[in-house]
Formats: structure tokens, sequence, C-alpha cells
């Protein structure tokens, strides 16, 4: 049988989506159980959020949505695109008519952090199996994405070199 149209395959992409909303949201609880110094709370978050990963490969692969890396790098150069002109622009308007300041302000940083993330995709689409290995960090605090290490604040919220962290 078909998925493609089909309930079973609307059904999938919901359970997939569900099950990385979980993960995150796990391991964010892990981390709070951790501040609060309960570590088998956070344990178990992780060990959760780890199965939930498990539950969200499953879902995509049963739906075919793993293609080859070019394949993939397009499906992700496609969603950050969307992101950045589309989804964000309109939560930033909502936000700022709505004067939710915060809310505002991690639409903003999140929306320039994806513009960010399209160009890497779009370069690593251009020059695949043609690039250096370079090293990669992460803005912990708006998510802009550097190659190489830092050596000066985050060009998206100013956060020190201090903030990035690197990604193998």
């Amino acid at each position: 049988m078909e998925l493609k149209g089909s309930r079973t395959e609307k059904d999938l992409w919901e359970a997939f989506a569900g099950e990385c909303q979980a993960y995150r949201k796990y391991l964010v609880f892990a981390e709070q159980a951790e501040e609060e110094g309960y570590s088998q709370a956070a344990r178990l978050f992780r060990a959760a959020a780890a199965a939930e990963v498990v539950h969200a490969k499953a879902h995509l692969k049963t739906l075919g949505a793993v293609g080859t890396t070019e394949d993939n790098l397009r499906q992700a150069l496609n969603g950050e695109t969307q992101e950045f002109t589309e989804m964000y622009p309109s939560m930033i308007r909502n936000a700022a008519e709505e004067s939710q300041q915060e809310a505002l302000k991690s639409f903003s940083w999140a929306n320039a952090a994806e513009k960010v993330h399209a160009q890497l995709y779009k370069e690593a689409l251009d020059n695949l199996g043609q690039q250096q290995e370079v090293a990669l960090y992460v803005c912990k605090i708006c998510g802009m994405i550097h190659p190489g290490e830092p050596q000066g604040p985050c060009e998206i919220c100013n956060a020190a070199p201090g903030a990035f962290f690197a990604v193998d």
C-alpha cells in the first residue's frame, strides 16, 4: 500500500514531530533537574529523550524521508529558507504587535540564525565532496553556527566567544 496521501503518512509525520518535540523538551527538563540537584530525574529525562530519538528515526525512515546527502542538504536548505523567509517573519510581527519582548527577541535571533544555517547548507551543497573539515561552533544563546572558533562576540546576539560550544 502506498503511503503518499494516506492517513498513515499524516500520522507518521505527526508522530515524528511529537517525538522530536519530546526529545528537546526532555533534554531541557534534564538540565533543570541537574540544576536542582536531582541527578536521577535528570538521567531519566535523558534516557527518555534518547528513546524519543529512536522513535523519530523509525518514523522518518518509514516515511522514506531520508535521501542521499545531496537530497538531505537540499531539503535542509529549503526548510531553513522557509523558516527565515516565511515562518519567523510572521511570528516576529505577531510578537511585536502584542508587545511580547522576550518572544520577539527569541524569534528574531532564531530568524537571523536560520539565515546563517541556510547559507552554510548552500555552501555545503555547492561544494559537496570538496569541503575541508572545519570545526563548527554553536552559540548557546541564539543558535548561530560559526565555522571555526569564534574570535569575537556572536554576530547575532553579541554573546562572548565563551558562549559557543564545539560540535562534532
